[in-house]
């Protein structure tokens, strides 16, 4: 076989070099998308709640040869954001792809909800992706290059009974996006959404559905794959995924 060249290395390493800031990222969706970054070569800022299972997807990432730097952080507490987006900064460098993935979810009648789930609801998928972004897109604006990919929701645009916080907060979040990518575009950054349909997670109930026909986070970390290696004329504005059967 012919020695390896630089070009194909970096064909199989299209993000060597480039930092990534993935919230969310302990487990699920999140975890799935740092893994498919960092085996791309990015170096992966990990942000999590919940400190030992953020240390145990590190630990994983480590292992399988990645650059990481874990930074536990509560989204739905602003004071939390920027020492977040400093930390990973100062440990991996510049952040030029940030995939706002931190979400929750409460389902049950607007009427029987409280404002704390509204508050915490919002807080977390809504705010936080606006905070966040607002953190990291200066430095992707002295760049002149970037992607911010907002994990959305089928939920963002259709309803369902139960749903009435959980939508609002993810057709914000697709309204966000827009306003966002047209913002954004003339300082060379790129900003997408992901509206996956039922994930084989353990973020909401799945009562009566298939895992196997549900989609898995394996798939969407594969859209984000796609999103942040286009070519520079153009941009993937959403992307809806939805499995193939219904689970």
């Amino acid at each position: 076989m012919p020695p390896e060249t630089s070009e194909s290395m970096n064909v199989s390493k299209p993000l060597e070099g480039k930092v990534a800031l993935v919230t969310g990222a302990s487990r699920g969706i999140g975890l799935a998308v740092a893994k498919s970054l960092s085996t791309m070569g990015a170096k992966v800022g990990l942000n999590g709640r919940d400190e030992k299972k953020l240390a145990i997807a590190a630990e994983e990432l480590t292992e399988a040869g990645g650059s990481v730097a874990a930074v536990s952080a509560d989204l739905s507490h602003s004071t939390d954001i920027a020492p977040l987006v400093r930390k990973v900064q100062e440990s991996l460098g510049p952040i030029e792809i940030l995939v706002n993935n931190a979400g929750i979810g409460y389902f049950g009648p607007v009427h029987e909800a409280s404002e704390e789930n509204w508050n915490m609801t919002l807080d977390t998928n809504l705010k936080a992706v606006f905070l966040v972004s607002k953190a990291v897109i200066p430095g992707m604006i002295r760049l002149q290059t970037g992607h911010i990919i907002n994990i959305a929701s089928l939920a963002g645009k259709s309803a369902f009974a139960g749903g009435a916080i959980y939508c609002a907060s993810k057709w914000g979040l697709l309204g966000l996006t827009q306003c966002m990518a047209e913002d954004l575009r003339p300082h060379g950054i790129r900003v997408s959404a992901v509206c996956p349909g039922s994930v084989n997670t353990e973020f909401s109930p799945h009562a009566g559905k298939d895992p196997r026909k549900m989609l898995q986070p394996e798939d969407v970390a594969r859209v984000v794959e796609t999103i942040v290696t286009q070519e520079p004329q153009s941009f993937i504005s959403e992307v809806s995924l939805r499995p193939t059967q219904k689970p």
